[in-house]
């Protein structure tokens, strides 16, 4: 993949014009919206999110919570703008809150949420009580991992036998936090859990074609493979999109933690088959068994996900530049056909992402992590240098 100097310049120009324009839009939101926004838009605007249990309307209960944090985090790092770091410190703060008060944290997306968050606020502002937090919600995490499997269980209560036994691809970027954490504390056992869950990952949900399961299955008792299949794919057997973005850099991040090759080349198989499968303007339909003259919905949030991992995984070759190549026409491509216009005052950053297709769930709208992973992108690719928060 070649460009001239012209187009890389006009590349780079865009990137930093919606940047620019991501920025305002975070700070717009972190001043109009109270609590948190449910996990997509709802016809293009973000409403409150809704009341669960005791967690009242607007609280924070979930996976997706942290990517408003994060992005706040992040437009507070490019902007300088004192009221969004309040937003972000206001946000990370109740996290610390969640993990003490044991709210909502039978999950395995504990890494989504304190790696985005309390881990982000501990590097970026020295919070220790933040890192407290941090280290508590993956010591909970570790909780999950289930011997003789070697993995880290993904949904469920841990004594329920629908779940028992299952992971997802989800589960890679949740795995930081732990390495997170064993850095910190010195604790080898949380090194341990990353490298036998995603050794495990690697060896069985991606296929021999080099697409992936996104949930797989092992006998609690004996640890033995039972098998893949989807929760969210068009079927057991395809490709759900947002899942091999997953594979690309969830992958990529835990390699280099790892120092694993075996990883890695997890990783450069999973991108080979997503660029792949991509159709023409290079946003992936929400399964990549779909192609080019599909009605099937596209799914931007994979694609930014997928341009994230890429730039991971380049980072990490000799001969990478061609993976981050691929990122930044991908990222190209949402800037130009998938951002959402701000001269309107629209919330989400960008637009036509799908949460769960099967289930009817936040078809063809902003998604909380679709937003949170083009900005990242976009961070990324105006400063390579950038450090990210997992």
């Amino acid at each position: 993949m070649t460009h001239d100097r012209g187009h890389l310049a006009d590349v780079t120009g865009r990137v930093q014009a919606a940047l620019d324009r991501a920025v305002e839009t975070v700070a717009r939101n972190a001043t109009d919206f109270r609590g948190f926004p449910d996990d997509t838009t709802t016809d293009g605007r973000y409403l409150p999110r809704p009341a669960a249990g005791a967690v009242p309307e607007g609280g924070n209960h979930g996976w997706t919570t942290s990517f408003w944090v994060g992005m706040q985090w992040i437009a507070w790092e490019v902007g300088g703008d004192p009221a969004v770091r309040e937003a972000a410190a206001a946000g990370t703060a109740d996290f610390v809150r969640r993990v003490r008060e044991g709210e909502d944290l039978d999950m395995h997306d504990l890494g989504f949420l304190y790696s985005l968050s309390c881990v982000a606020s501990h590097r970026l502002t020295g919070d220790a009580t933040a890192a407290e937090a941090a280290v508590a919600a993956a010591e909970h995490l570790t909780g999950r991992f289930l011997e003789p499997a070697g993995i880290v269980q993904a949904w469920g209560d841990l004594s329920d036998p629908e779940h028992r036994g299952h992971t997802i691809i989800d589960s890679l970027l949740n795995m930081p936090l732990l390495t997170w954490a064993g850095a910190r504390t010195g604790r080898e056992r949380f090194d341990e859990v990353v490298r036998r869950h995603c050794e495990q990952l690697a060896r069985h949900i991606v296929r021999d074609d080099d697409s992936t399961f996104h949930t797989f299955g092992w006998d609690e008792e004996t640890g033995a493979p039972l098998g893949g299949g989807t929760a969210q794919g068009a079927s057991p057997t395809s490709c759900w999109a947002r899942g091999q973005a997953w594979g690309i850099y969830g992958f990529a991040l835990n390699a280099s933690a790892v120092g694993s090759a075996e990883l890695l080349d997890a990783s450069r198989r999973c991108a080979d088959y997503f660029l792949d499968h991509l159709p023409e303007d290079l946003v992936p339909y929400w399964d990549l068994d779909y192609r080019d003259g599909s009605a099937a919905p596209r799914d931007s949030s994979a694609a930014a996900i997928a341009v994230c991992g890429l730039y991971e995984l380049a980072g990490q070759l000799d001969d990478g530049e061609r993976y981050r190549a691929a990122g930044e026409a991908i990222l190209d491509s949402l800037i130009r056909g998938y951002t959402a216009d701000t001269t309107t005052g629209a919330d989400p950053l960008l637009l036509h992402g799908v949460y769960d297709m099967p289930g009817g769930i936040g078809v063809d709208e902003g998604t909380l992590w679709g937003d949170y992973f083009y900005l990242e992108a976009l961070r990324r690719s105006s400063d390579p240098s950038w450090r990210p928060y997992w």
